[in-house]
């Protein structure tokens, strides 16, 4: 039996947007997400942070300095009950057409064919349609958090999320209440 698996949105998803930041000391949780990572832990999930940094590309820090994120996001998931499978992110800068980048499903169909998850009993919550049409094009449900950070609301195929929630606790407490 392939395994599921929860893939969320890094920055204003799971912590607090700082747009570039890679001091582990500047990362906060957002409110609420918490509380949704210790309501899905008791599901078996995998999770995986799938997020774009273009900051590599653009020159504003080195790849390494991802580590200490990955590091103080991981040890944010085990005070929540829970184990980050994977941090998978895409170095690219906007517009280079990489098959990584959100919208494109690149990262999410990456961990489905490393870990053999099965992605139709899968979920990717995002805090903006570029994360939603990710995870629709890979085939999993989808929830936005509807937090303000989604300005564009441009409309597509793949760009309407399953279910609209305040918080990734709200968001938690629906797939739960779906699985």
């Amino acid at each position: 039996m392939r395994q599921r698996a929860v893939f969320l949105d890094k920055d204003g998803t799971l912590i607090r947007d700082i747009p570039y930041n890679t001091d582990p000391e500047k990362i906060i949780l957002n409110d609420y997400a918490s509380e949704g990572l210790t309501l899905l832990s008791a599901r078996n999930y995998l999770y995986f942070i799938i997020t774009n940094q273009p900051g590599i590309a653009l020159g504003y820090f080195k790849e390494e300095a991802l580590d200490g994120v990955k590091n103080k996001i991981s040890g944010m998931f085990k005070k929540s009950s829970a184990d980050l499978t994977g941090f998978l992110y895409c170095p690219h800068k906007e517009n280079s057409h990489c098959l990584c980048r959100k919208p494109s499903p690149g990262l999410i169909l990456q961990a489905a064919r490393e870990f053999k998850l099965n992605l139709t009993e899968s979920w990717m919550i995002g805090d903006i349609l570029n994360d939603i049409e990710a995870g629709n094009r890979a085939g999993c449900h989808t929830v936005l958090i509807d937090n303000g950070n989604e300005t564009e609301w441009k409309d597509g195929v793949f760009r309407t999320p399953e279910f609209i929630a305040s918080s990734l606790q709200e968001a938690a407490e629906y797939i739960l209440n779906k699985s």
